[in-house]
Formats: C-alpha cells, structure tokens, sequence
C-alpha cells in the first residue's frame, strides 16, 4: 500500500509544518502540506493534524494522527462510521509536563512567583519568616497516574515529597505511597499542600475538581492543572481563590483557550498562568516524527496502529 500523508496547517500551533515534512523525508510515505479544508481529489491516506475540521470526513482518509494527547474536539462515532482511524500523542509529554510540574511547586514553595512581579519596580522585598517552604517534608496528591502522573510522581518523590494519588485501578504505582479511587477524591485531597490534576479529559472527569474537591483542600493548598481545562470547574475554582480557600493555583490549561483577557484570573498574584505550554521542548518535532514514522510503515503493511484511539 502506497502511503501519501498530509500535514495540516494546523500543526503550526506547535512546531513549524514544513518541519515536521523534512523530518519525515525517510518515511515509508509521500508528505505534502495540506490548505485549512482538505479536498477528496487529494487523495491523501493519512493526516497529521493539532485540530479538526469538518472537511475531514469526507477526504478519503483511512488514518488522522493527532499531534497531542488531547482528542475530545474529535467525533469519534463519527470517525468511525467513516471508517477513520485516529491516533494521538499520548506517552511523548510525561517528562516535560513533569518538569513543568516541579517548577510550578517550587515557585509556590520558594516564592518564586512573587519576586518575578516586583522586578519591573525594582522592589527589594524579601519574604516573611513564614512566607516560604521547603518541597521536602511536603505532600502532594496527584490526581492521574497515567504516564504524566507517574512521572509527576517519580520527581516529587525524589525531591523528598510524601506522594499519594488517584487512579481508577488498585495497581501498585512506583513512588506512590497511597492510592485513593475516584469515589474518594475529597480524602484524597483534603489533607495535602499541592494538589496536581493529570488525568485525561473524559465524560467521567469533566468538572472532577469541582467546588466540593477545592472546599475538601486545606487552605494552605495549592492546585496544579496540567490535565485539561474542564477537567476543573473554573468558576469554582475562581470563588476558593477569591475566597482564599486555597492558596493558589498554576494553571496550564482553560476552559477557553487562550484564556480571555477579561478572565479574573490574569489578576491573581498566587496565581501562575501558562499557555497551555507544558509539554513544550524543543524534541517535540522529532518525537512527533518517530511517532508519524511507525505509524505510516504500520499502515502500509496493514498492521495495527499505535496510540490508536479508534
């Protein structure tokens, strides 16, 4: 079977798209740029894409790879009436969003934060004796022991945190000292200084930290979100802050994205925003390509794909 792949405007989100066809130059494929809207004409077989748009559907595709573990804007009954495959990017962050993840405690824990705030005045204002912490001796619950969490995990256990965490399976996890299921996240929650949120968007975890979980959370507590914007309800989550019945938050993602100008949010000093950057590294590219690579020889020889998601 002769592949031709396309590469989706779209994947500029991330990383040039002519970077990723010259990546792919020794691939088992044919590699183009593709426009906004795909034409059936184009016979393309595949698609490597950060997006989705109706035109899809009817191209001719048998395979979509999405450059990110996220999918949910992706009608998966209807991919599969169309016999579509899609893929996606899972496995390929764990170790940037993990780093990301110690920055955000650390900055917390150190005061980081604010010192970067008072630089354009040039003010020297030292902390208070009790202003700032150390990470070990500290605990944290990582909500999402998949392969960001379990690299979450590994990091702050080193780091000489007490590591608990959430999971839909009883299965030992490396680094994790207790296990809670879902049905007990308010205990598992309620008596840790960080509370990190990496789990996959879903039906069952859209809203899963909602005002009952951030009311659960000491008031010293600090929130992490590196899942999915709705996976926390963010009104809620704007009220405990406003409330200061947590201590902060760091947030990567948003229910709306880029985060609008007017959101409350923007103006909360104990809270750190980034733009949906934590799985950034410059390897990104070649790992998307390695991944675009099995997957186009897989498809060729008519063998099952990797990260297939349907």
């Amino acid at each position: 079977m002769t592949i031709r792949l396309g590469i989706h405007p779209s994947v500029g989100r991330i990383f040039p798209p002519s970077l990723l066809q010259s990546m792919l130059s020794d691939a088992e494929a044919t590699v183009d740029l593709t426009n906004e809207r795909l034409d059936a004409s184009e016979s393309f077989n595949g698609l490597v894409t950060f997006g989705y748009d109706p035109s899809f559907l009817d191209a001719g595709l048998d395979w979509i790879h999405v450059v990110r573990a996220g999918y949910d804007e992706f009608p998966l009954d209807t991919l599969r009436d169309h016999e579509i495959t899609l893929s996606n990017s899972t496995g390929i962050h764990g170790d940037a969003v993990s780093e990301a993840v110690v920055g955000y405690l650390l900055q917390f824990a150190r005061g980081l934060h604010r010192y970067r705030l008072h630089e354009p005045d040039h003010e020297w204002n030292p902390p208070a004796w009790d202003d700032t912490f150390t990470l070990d001796g500290e605990s944290v619950c990582v909500v999402g022991l998949g392969t960001l969490g379990r690299g979450i995990a590994r990091r702050a256990d080193a780091l000489g945190m007490s590591v608990s965490g959430v999971r839909r399976t009883p299965t030992p996890v490396d680094h994790v000292e207790t296990r809670y299921g879902p049905q007990e996240l308010l205990d598992a929650v309620s008596d840790v200084r960080f509370v990190v949120v990496a789990v996959p968007l879903t039906d069952r975890t859209e809203e899963m930290v909602g005002a009952e979980a951030l009311s659960a959370m000491r008031d010293d507590a600090y929130l992490v979100n590196v899942a999915r914007g709705p996976v926390v309800d963010q009104s809620a989550l704007v009220d405990a802050l406003r409330s200061a019945s947590i201590a902060g938050a760091a947030l990567d993602v948003f229910e709306e994205e880029p985060l609008p100008p007017e959101s409350p949010l923007w103006e909360m000093e104990h809270v750190v925003i980034t733009p949906h950057a934590a799985a950034a590294t410059e390897d990104y590219p070649n790992r998307i390509a390695a991944l675009v690579r099995e997957n186009s020889r897989r498809l060729a020889a008519g063998e099952s794909l990797a990260n297939r998601v349907v």
